[in-house]
């Protein structure tokens, strides 16, 4: 089997366990049950959304992801007993699947992922710690998230996200121009 055929493959589907919303720079993050995702404009009620309505351009950076089974970790680079996903100030917190595996290592191929039965994603990079997290978490919590921060994704079609939907692969798109890395 090729590598690009192996990074398609995944043992579970994914869940999504909390949806954090940042109604405005500097606010306390917010935990919802739900919320609507809009291409182009995020998470409705986030403070991006609102960006993008004042006429901000789109980036690939409309919603945030963080995966569950990092908070532990993560929480133990820091020297916290414990750490408070708002904290973090990511979108989705998202459980049983890898978010860097998300993203296909292959520049001509694209995986889109559904989230319950209509949000469709895709996964446009890493989400790096900034000094604002360093300064929340404190010393050595910069270091600590490095390779861990979550990832960042575009909405590919919107709708309602809600705690408890299923995050699976949708569709792999192959980019016309592009090429492959060989297997």
């Amino acid at each position: 089997m090729t590598l690009s055929a192996l990074s398609q493959q995944f043992a579970t589907d994914g869940c999504i366990e909390a949806i954090i919303l940042r109604p405005a720079r500097g606010e306390p993050a917010v935990s919802v049950s739900k919320a609507v995702a809009e291409p182009g404009r995020g998470l409705l009620g986030d403070r991006r959304s609102a960006a993008k309505q004042s006429g901000r351009q789109s980036s690939k950076r409309e919603i945030t992801l963080f995966q569950v089974e990092h908070l532990p970790l993560v929480a133990g680079w820091c020297g916290l007993d414990y750490l408070d996903p708002l904290r973090l100030r990511r979108n989705l917190l998202i459980s049983g699947l890898n978010l860097v595996g998300m993203r296909s290592p292959f520049p001509d191929t694209q995986l889109e992922w559904v989230i319950g039965d209509e949000v469709r994603i895709r996964i446009t990079g890493p989400c790096d710690p900034c000094s604002k997290m360093a300064a929340e978490l404190g010393a050595g919590s910069y270091n600590a998230l490095r390779g861990h921060g979550g990832m960042t994704a575009t909405i590919l079609a919107g709708g309602v996200i809600r705690i408890g939907d299923r995050v699976s692969l949708h569709a792999v798109r192959t980019l016309p121009g592009k090429t492959a890395r060989p297997d």
